[in-house]
């Protein structure tokens, strides 16, 4: 039988070396649950990279998303704006609310949420009485939004913004972080994430009020009595002091973890950008700095004769190489079939057409060229 040749992952973990010393700290002082030194010391790490002054690091990205919901007052019969393209973990706390995703589409420069649709969205609702009690943006594969034309819109219509900045750590828009131009942002620590902590999350504020109630729900909504008592529902979404020792280790290596992405991308542009039909999620200009999380092509198979993403898809893997499809948007998808949706397609026609590569920052010299290879073998037939 031919050997087999190693498995090269989309997005895995990269560990730094250091996150073990911070989960021993963790052990040796007996401080396993949602408090500690490495809690308190990962919080401020993160404001210190993003500039936000308030953090709570949380058990997930979901659950950021879920408690500025709640924070913003989200309830039943309430409705609320979402990127259309995006993961599901964007939409599905607007459900927990028992409120109405509102999905829009996104603009071909950045794939990302379209002002235009976006303006589009908030006058229909408002001519049916409905207005929206949030915007949600995502920075897609870590791309930034148009923060700025999302931004004057919101203010015009005094709708507060969550940014989705899940994918976006590292990423900028004029100088300034992901995540930091809304009322809140949301970070993913999750596996494949460009720094882990296992599973994880934060919400970021330039609020101190919004994350001293953030840590208040997320442990459970305990009043301070000596007794146990509650005076609303919490939630146990917490982050643990190990998980937060990981995360302190992770950020060490950050401004790295950027570079190396950055780097994949490049080399993918320097070896397939040439080819016929292909075309890259790129910066549309110096405002935006994308910290290319995932490096995502479309592929045109009018162009490139009949080779479609999927084609490219079923031929990585097959040498054990793995990539996916773009986002399906979530008008498409049956749970929000029913939401109301405003575009014209964008997202739809990246999603038919499009694909991830293999995107991690321990990628070695011999795995770019041994996909790359591959790809050329491809696109050349």
């Amino acid at each position: 039988m031919p050997d087999i040749p190693p498995k090269i992952w989309l997005s895995p973990p990269h560990m730094g070396g250091t996150e073990q010393n911070y989960i021993q700290d963790a052990f040796d002082s007996n401080w396993i649950a949602p408090l500690g030194l490495n809690v308190n010391e990962f919080e401020n790490t993160l404001a210190q990279f993003t500039g936000a002054p308030h953090v709570a690091v949380l058990s997930s990205g979901t659950a950021a998303l879920h408690l500025a919901l709640i924070l913003l007052g989200v309830g039943a019969g309430d409705e609320v704006i979402a990127s259309t393209f995006t993961f599901s973990a964007t939409i599905n706390p607007i459900i927990y609310q028992g409120a109405t995703p509102i999905l829009v589409d996104s603009e071909p420069e950045t794939w990302n949420i379209s002002p235009k649709a976006l303006e589009t969205a908030i006058i229909d609702r408002l001519s049916k009485g409905k207005k929206p009690k949030a915007i949600i943006p995502v920075h897609l594969y870590g791309m930034p939004a148009k923060m700025d034309e999302i931004m004057e819109i919101a203010d015009f219509y005094k709708i507060p913004v969550i940014e989705d900045a899940a994918e976006a750590l590292g990423s900028l828009y004029k100088g300034k972080a992901a995540g930091t131009f809304g009322t809140m942002g949301v970070l993913s620590f999750n596996g494949n994430k460009i720094i882990t902590t296992s599973c994880g999350g934060a919400l970021i504020s330039d609020n101190r009020e919004i994350i001293e109630r953030t840590r208040f729900l997320s442990t459970q909504a305990r009043d301070n009595t000596p007794h146990y008592q509650h005076s609303v529902i919490g939630y146990n979404y917490r982050m643990s002091n190990i998980l937060a020792g990981i995360g302190r280790g992770q950020m060490e290596f950050i401004e790295q973890r950027v570079s190396q992405r950055r780097t994949n991308n490049q080399f993918y542009r320097e070896n397939i950008e040439s080819c016929k039909g292909i075309s890259f999620q790129t910066e549309p200009n110096g405002k935006f700095f994308s910290n290319y999380w995932l490096t995502v092509i479309t592929i045109d198979p009018e162009k490139t004769f009949g080779i479609t993403g999927e084609i490219i898809r079923t031929a990585l893997d097959a040498n054990n190489i793995e990539s996916r499809p773009l986002w399906m948007p979530m008008h498409l998808q049956p749970v929000f079939a029913q939401c109301p949706f405003y575009g014209d397609g964008t997202s739809e026609k990246l999603f038919r057409n499009g694909i991830c590569l293999p995107s991690g920052s321990n990628l070695t010299d011999f795995d770019r060229s041994r996909i790359v290879t591959i790809l050329k073998g491809i696109l050349k037939k």
